[in-house]
Order: structure tokens, then C-alpha cells, then sequence
């Protein structure tokens, strides 16, 4: 395994941290800035809609320079971010920090993917691409309790000044551990990298990505109330429970991986198919404490087992020019994301429940899955297409 790959995880580690442990100390962050629920959630949504615009304009404006020394850009704007929400005196403050933070993470993981793809050989791409994704998982396993625990016991800002220091130690990864490669750093154009927008397959794998992942964040972005009002436990559990959650993650990006390398479409059907059925279960039985366990760890696997399949699907069709495709995707991700935690905290709003963005969670991953069905059709009837596009990817 390529060193590079293991710096490239440790700076998904962090931004994924960024970006998920605020779900844990959303009860406290509420309570400190003395607003409501949903009010809290739009620090999720509004950090998720500016991964957006820094996936499209960081990666647009950088698309030509060499890769090693944007990451490292990326990473520093990365912790000035955090920072100012370590410090932020008010919610408009804290909403400022995330939107900085928030501007490098679709930027590094599209230019991170990329750089990933092309430390191994081409079979072993979506395993790359998994292994840097891992960075997340574990944030999720590891990270997530930890720096909720941490939260509730020393305040959530002291969560968000660790998180500026592993953005640290990450910079420091990527300046030693990742290479320039030659071929990476030859001029690109910026025109040949929209060119991937002309692919209806590219559009299809942006459409099931925002749904996807969607549904997975109606149910997961308001998770602590579901614990703690419907399911019974403690606020001290929460941290441990994510736990759950996390390593339903590893394991099902280490399995998607792997599965996708073999087959990307299948993987995504089965996996988006599988979800469905989780989300429709918790929602059912979000009541009883064991079923919320086997939920939690299952809605984590099966949710993000598709993101290796999903992040190797775009690159696919969009052929020669995967760099922005790349990022675009991951700008899809998080509008999911915003879209997920939108969605989730109008139910509640209305009054429906803190279970409420559970079935909402699984309606949109239905959705998802109907569009993924429609993808894979088009493209069985499409094999032309699909070699062309795999061998102008090599």
C-alpha cells in the first residue's frame, strides 16, 4: 500500500470529523447559542451547501495547478476554519467557521480521490479510493464518540480545537507522505474537465449520490434526539452508541470497495436496496433499545458501503476528465447531506417526531434506488459507451 494513501486518510480523518461530530453535540451547541433544534441543524446543512460551492469553485480554480500543493492549501484553510468555530462568540460565528471549513472538503476529497486512483493500478482503484475513505470511518468509529465525549464533558468547543490540531498533523502527513507525480502534475484544461458534464451517466451517478447519501443524513443528522426522546437512552450513551454507527461504517466501506471493484452498478443496488430496508425497520421499531442498536450499526453499513461504488461510477464515465467530476460528486454528497438534514428537521418542525426523519431518510433512498435502477438500464443498454468511457479512464 502507497504511503501517500495513508496520508490521504489521515486528512479525510479530520475533515470527516469536521463534518460529523457535530451531530453528537447538536443538544449542546443548541443550548449554548440559546437556538432550536432545527436552527442548530442548519450548522450541518450550511456546512454541507458550502462543501458544495468550495467542490465546484476550489476545484474548478485549481484544476490546472499540480495536485501535492492544493491539498496542502486545502488543509490550511481546513484549520483556520475550525478555529473560528473553537472560538466563535455566537451562532453567525460558528456558522462563518464551518463555511470555511467547509469550502476544502469537497476540494480534497475530489482532488484526493483522484491522487488516489492514480497511486495504484487500475484494478485496484476503488480499494484505494476506500482505503483514503477510511479516514472517514474511522472518524466515525474512533472520532465521533471520542470528540462527542469530550464535548459534553469539557464544553464542544474544546472537540473543535482538537480537530484544529489533527488538521495539523494531517498537514504534516500530506507534505511528507504524498508524492508528485509527473504525470498529475501536466496541464489540464479546464474545458476537457467539463466535458464529462456531456455524459447522462455522470448526471444519473450525481443524482443517486445527492439521494443516497440523503436518505442515509434524514435519518442520522438528528440522531441524538431519536436516542435520547424515542429510544430511551441516557445522554452519556450517545458517544458510545455512534460507535456502533462507525464501525457499521468501516465495515461497509471496506466491503463496498472491494464489492464495486468487481461489479459498480450491482454493488450499488444491492447496498441502496439494503438501506431502504434498514431505514424502513428503525423507523418501525426506533422504540425498542435493541433494535435501535442493530439498526444504527446496519444503517451505517449498507449507507456508506456505496461510497466507494459511487465515487469510482463518476470517474468511470466521466472518462480523461475525472477531476472535477470527481468533486462534483463530492459536492453531491453533501448537498445529501443538506438535503437530508433539511428534510429531517422539517419533520420535526411540523410536529411529526423525532422518528420523523427516519421515514423521510428512507423515502428519499427510495428514490435513490429508482434512479439507480434507471442508471444501470441505460447503461446495459449502453455497452459501448461504458467501454469507451472505462478505457479513456485508463
Amino acid at each position: 500500500m502507497p504511503l501517500g494513501l495513508i496520508a490521504l486518510a489521515l486528512g479525510a480523518f479530520g475533515i470527516g470529523l469536521t463534518e460529523f461530530v457535530i451531530m453528537g453535540l447538536l443538544p449542546e451547541v443548541a443550548a449554548d447559542f440559546g437556538v432550536s433544534e432545527a436552527a442548530a441543524g442548519w450548522l450541518i446543512s450550511g456546512y454541507a451547501l458550502s462543501v458544495v460551492v468550495g467542490a465546484l469553485g476550489l476545484t474548478a480554480a485549481t484544476v490546472r495547478l499540480p495536485r501535492k500543493p492544493v491539498l496542502v492549501g486545502l488543509l490550511v484553510l481546513f484549520i483556520i476554519g475550525n478555529t473560528l468555530t473553537a472560538i466563535a462568540p455566537d451562532y453567525m460565528g460558528a456558522m462563518i467557521g464551518r463555511v470555511i471549513a467547509a469550502l476544502c472538503h469537497g476540494a480534497f476529497f475530489g482532488i484526493g480521490t483522484v491522487v488516489a486512483a492514480d497511486l495504484v493500478p487500475e484494478a485496484k482503484k476503488a480499494r484505494a479510493i476506500a482505503i483514503m475513505f477510511t479516514g472517514l470511518t474511522a472518524a466515525n468509529v474512533l472520532g465521533v464518540p471520542f470528540g462527542t465525549f469530550l464535548g459534553q464533558q469539557a464544553g464542544w468547543r474544546s472537540t473543535f480545537w482538537a480537530i484544529s490540531g489533527i488538521g495539523v498533523l494531517a498537514l504534516i502527513g500530506i507534505l511528507l507522505l504524498v508524492p508528485v507525480l509527473r504525470h498529475a502534475a501536466e496541464a489540464v484544461s479546464l474545458r476537457r474537465e467539463l466535458s464529462a458534464f456531456a455524459s447522462l451517466q455522470v448526471w444519473l451517478s450525481l443524482g443517486v449520490t445527492v439521494l443516497a447519501y440523503g436518505g442515509m443524513f434524514g435519518a442520522f443528522t438528528y440522531i441524538a434526539y431519536t436516542l435520547t426522546e424515542v429510544s430511551g437512552f441516557a445522554s452519556g450513551a450517545v458517544p458510545w452508541l455512534l460507535v456502533l454507527f462507525g464501525v457499521g461504517l468501516f465495515v461497509g466501506n471496506w466491503f463496498g470497495g472491494r464489492m464495486a471493484d468487481r461489479n459498480i452498478d450491482r454493488t450499488l443496488l444491492i447496498f441502496i436496496a439494503s438501506l431502504v430496508v434498514v431505514l424502513v425497520g428503525f423507523g418501525a421499531l426506533a422504540a425498542s433499545p435493541i433494535a435501535t442498536v442493530v439498526a444504527l450499526l446496519l444503517m451505517g453499513g449498507f449507507g456508506f458501503g456505496t461510497v466507494p461504488g459511487l465515487q469510482s461510477r463518476i470517474m468511470r464515465y466521466a472518462g480523461t476528465a475525472p477531476t472535477l467530476a470527481s468533486g462534483a460528486n463530492i459536492g453531491a454528497f453533501n448537498v445529501g447531506n443538506a438535503l437530508g438534514a433539511w428534510a429531517g428537521g422539517v419533520g420535526i418542525a411540523v410536529g411529526l417526531g423525532y422518528t420523523s426523519p427516519i421515514w423521510i431518510g428512507a423515502a428519499i433512498t427510495l428514490a435513490a434506488l429508482l434512479l439507480m435502477l434507471l442508471a444501470a438500464s441505460l447503461a446495459k443498454r449502453e455497452p459501448s459507451t461504458a467501454r469507451t468511457a472505462v478505457m479513456a479512464a485508463n
